[in-house]
Formats: C-alpha cells, sequence, structure tokens
C-alpha cells in the first residue's frame, strides 16, 4: 500500500472558507507605521474560539474580509487594504477578555468624516456570532488623519476672549424642571441664574420644541434674559440654546434666529449622528458661535466594560469633529465617572497630546497636531459643597453645572447662583494664596459661608449628598511603586 503524499498547504485564494488568521488579518511581526489608524479592542471570545482567531476576526470584518474567500480579492491591493490584528494580551484581572490591536492603512477611511470611521470600526463587526461582547477602548489617528479635520469651531482659548472670563471655572446651570415650562417662566429662571453669579444657563437635552413651549418662543424669552442679565452685571452671559431638531434644514434654521438674537452659544444632542454633529461645527465656525455637545445617548454604549464603545474614542471623534463643549463627567456627581478614567477624558480634550497613561486608560500617544482644545462640561448632582473637590479633580478649563445645585435652592434661584459663585471664588482665592484646596475645602467653603448667607444656606441643605457608588468603568491599569 503507498503511502498518501503529505497535503499541500492551501492557497491563500482557494475557494472556499478559511481561518481569519490565514487569511493575512493576523500578523504578529507587523510594525504599525506613522500613517497607521490604530485601535485597541476589548475582545471576548465565545467559549471554544481561539482569541487570535477572534481578534483576526475583527480586524477581517471591520475592514476587507467577509465569511468565505472571494475572488475579487485579487483585484485589490489587498496586503495594504487589511487591517492586521499584530498584537494579542490578556485582559488584566478579566479572564476570558483579551486586547487586540489593529492597525489600519489610511487609505481604507474617507479624509474628514467620522461617519465614515464609525461605519468600519464599529460597524457589523460588534454582532459577529463568534464574540460573545466586543468593546472599542481607544484610538489613536495620525497626524495626517487628524489634518483632515477641523476641530472645535472657537476652542478654549478664543471661548475665554469672548467671554472675558479667565482663571477660573466656568459656572452653569441647566434649567429645571427638564420638561414642562412655558417659554415666559423658563425665560425667568434664565435670568434669575445669570443674575445671581451664574455665566451660562443651558437647556437640557430633551427640550426642542414641545407643545408647552415652541423652540421659537423659549429662544426669544432666554435671549431677552441674556440681555437683562448682562445689563445688570456688566458681565458677558450666555444660554445653551438647544438647536436639535429633526432635519438638518430645522436645525439650521433654529441656529440662524440664535444667531440673529445675539447668541453666543448654540447647543446640540449626541443622538443627532455624527454627520450632523460635523455639519452644525462647520456652521458654528462659519457663523463664529461656540457649539455645545451635550452626550445625550451615549451611555447606552460607552458605560459598561466588556462591550461597546469607551467614552475615551467618542471623546476623541468629537474633538476631530469640531464641537467647542462636550460633558465629560464630575466624578462626584450623581453620573458614572471614575477618577482616573475620567481625568483621561479631561486629558483629550485639553491637552496638545496625550502620552500614553493606561491608568487614565489611554492607551496610546495622540498628537493633536494644534486643533482647537475642547472644553469639558461638568454637570449631574454636584453642588456648592463639593467645589474644593471639583477644582481638584477637574482643574480649571472647565464648565461648571449646577442644575439642581442651583435652581433647588430654598431662597430661590439667584441665590443659588450667587452661592456657587462665592464658593467657587472662594476656592480660586485659596488656591492663588497657595493653600491646599482639596486638604483645606470644608473649612474655607465655611469661612467663605460667614459672610454669604446663600452660600451658607446651600451648605446646610446638600451637606451630607453625595453619589458613593462603585463606577462601572474603571481602568485595567494601576500604577505601581518601582523598587529603589
Amino acid at each position: 500500500m503507498t503511502a498518501s503524499p503529505p497535503a499541500q498547504p492551501r492557497s491563500r485564494y482557494s475557494a472556499g472558507v478559511m481561518e481569519y488568521r490565514e487569511m493575512g488579518y493576523w500578523q504578529p511581526d507587523y510594525v504599525p507605521g506613522e500613517t497607521d489608524i490604530i485601535a485597541c479592542f476589548r475582545v471576548t471570545p465565545q467559549e471554544g474560539v481561539d482569541p487570535i482567531e477572534a481578534s483576526a476576526a475583527v480586524a477581517g470584518e471591520s475592514s476587507t474580509a467577509t465569511w468565505t474567500v472571494v475572488w475579487t480579492d485579487r483585484l485589490t491591493a489587498s496586503e495594504k487594504y487589511r487591517a492586521k490584528c499584530y498584537r494579542v494580551d490578556p485582559v488584566p484581572n478579566a479572564p476570558g477578555s483579551w486586547f487586540a490591536f489593529i492597525a489600519y492603512d489610511l487609505d481604507l477611511f474617507e479624509p474628514g468624516s467620522i461617519s465614515n470611521l464609525a461605519a468600519s470600526i464599529i460597524g457589523n463587526v460588534f454582532g459577529f456570532k463568534p464574540l460573545r461582547a466586543l468593546r472599542l477602548e481607544d484610538m489613536r489617528f495620525p497626524v495626517a488623519y487628524v489634518k483632515t479635520f477641523q476641530g472645535p469651531a472657537t476652542g478654549i482659548v478664543v471661548e475665554r476672549e469672548r467671554l472675558d472670563k479667565f482663571g477660573r471655572p466656568l459656572l452653569g446651570a441647566t434649567v429645571k424642571p427638564k420638561l414642562g415650562l412655558s417659554g415666559r417662566n423658563y425665560g425667568r429662571v434664565v435670568y434669575e441664574a445669570l443674575k445671581g453669579g451664574l455665566d451660562f444657563t443651558k437647556d437640557d437635552e430633551n427640550i426642542n420644541s414641545q407643545p408647552f413651549m415652541h423652540w421659537r418662543d423659549r429662544f426669544l424669552y432666554c435671549m431677552e434674559a441674556v440681555n437683562r442679565a448682562e445689563a445688570a452685571t456688566g458681565e458677558i452671559k450666555g444660554t445653551y440654546l438647544n438647536v436639535t431638531a429633526a432635519t438638518m434644514e430645522d436645525m439650521y434654521e433654529r441656529a440662524e434666529f440664535a444667531k440673529e438674537l445675539g447668541s453666543v452659544i448654540i447647543m446640540i444632542d449626541l443622538v443627532i449622528g455624527y454627520t450632523a454633529i460635523q455639519s452644525m461645527a462647520k456652521w458654528a465656525r462659519r457663523n463664529d458661535m461656540i457649539l455645545h455637545l451635550h452626550r445625550a445617548g451615549h451611555s447606552t454604549y460607552t458605560r459598561q466594560k466588556i462591550h461597546g464603545v469607551s467614552f475615551r474614542v467618542i471623546a476623541k471623534w468629537m474633538r476631530l469633529a469640531g464641537v467647542d463643549h462636550i460633558h465629560a463627567g464630575t466624578v462626584v456627581g450623581k453620573l458614572e465617572g471614575d477618577p482616573n478614567t475620567t481625568r483621561g477624558y479631561y486629558d483629550i480634550c485639553r491637552e496638545d497630546y496625550n502620552p500614553q497613561q493606561l491608568e487614565h486608560g489611554i492607551f496610546f500617544d495622540q498628537h493633536w497636531a494644534s486643533l482647537n482644545k475642547l472644553m469639558p462640561v461638568a454637570s449631574g448632582g454636584i453642588h456648592a459643597g463639593q467645589m474644593h473637590q471639583l477644582l481638584a479633580l477637574l482643574g480649571e478649563d472647565v464648565v461648571l453645572q449646577f442644575g439642581g445645585g442651583t435652581i433647588g435652592h430654598p431662597m430661590g434661584i439667584a441665590a443659588g447662583a450667587t452661592a456657587n459663585r462665592v464658593a467657587l471664588e472662594a476656592m480660586i482665592f485659596a488656591r492663588n494664596c497657595g493653600r491646599d484646596t482639596l486638604a483645606e475645602g470644608q473649612t474655607i467653603l465655611e469661612d467663605a459661608a460667614r459672610g454669604c448667607t446663600p452660600l451658607r444656606q446651600a451648605l446646610d441643605v446638600w451637606k451630607d449628598v453625595s453619589f458613593d457608588y462603585t463606577s462601572t468603568d474603571s481602568p485595567d491599569f494601576i500604577p505601581t511603586a518601582t523598587p529603589a
């Protein structure tokens, strides 16, 4: 009996089904180039699926592959266009999950389009059956790609110049209740808050044009309030007029009307989509308008560690897209926010260059190529008694928004605004005098409250309010002491 000849290696282009890693999507020797876009995914394969094969599948399905070999592969420069998974590491303290690092050639993406980028990176691949879960943790964009985007229309530096406000965080408030106020009563809230000492007020994410308050009425009453507050205080004021609507035509109409009324800022919601966000950013730049983005809806896919998209990725996309403000967490408020993870978000918004910092969730060095800085906004369950914590955690270039913490003050809205303004200025003064504001924060606030009854009342009402829950999205890496 004659022995059978050894099986010949199957050709890459033979018809049929091959493992993704055999198709070129696993290349452990690949060194990413300066013009590659790199993504880090958290991959959790189904039981029995090899993590390298699962990671190669992510690379394939987010670039050029489909479930079977196709002859048209031979009509493309497939070696160039295939995404390349070049590294797979186990996730610390998370058995069954792996960090997959994947490089994409720049030519796979349309210049200056977040929608096109997202269609590949978070497209069909998140529904791939061999994966139990998948999360996009971080991305690195080469300078060549960054320069195809306009970036924030105004930026932190120019915003401060326009508002003539320096050396401290900006103060704001979201008008409450979220829904139900008439346009006239809404304007009364805006006036009282701005007159009391705030720099901004804002619409909430779901205030658009409902039967109880048509958008045009709100804009008119709000801008009357802004003008009256400016006359009363001698300060430049603003209110975020939400132009979010059903169509781009409606949004442009509302934005143009806000501009006619003299507003310095308009607002949009994240749920309008990436194309609409970029369109509004271009409108804002043409019309010298600050563009505020409420991140409404983000937690539906950013909050869980195992599946979805990290908010640090959304922050990067929005800086590229060109918004000027973005809600980025408070740490101490009512919304999700691990301290180290939140620091990572704020660094992405405000720095010219982000070095890799795994303890803050930042996996890659990122050059921003002179794109304007993006102002982070802190809102959601914060009050004057936390001022020292907010300043220590979030820094100076931030908008601190106290909605209930202004409008819920026992002596009224203006008193609530005054309490926040006095608390902030007392803390800034103490910091500038060299005091440790975090360690001495309560003492500083108590001293300031002796000469400010609204602050005294705010501290009495909210002194015991905190939201101490375990964060669902914390970094996987913690710094360790270096041996001497």
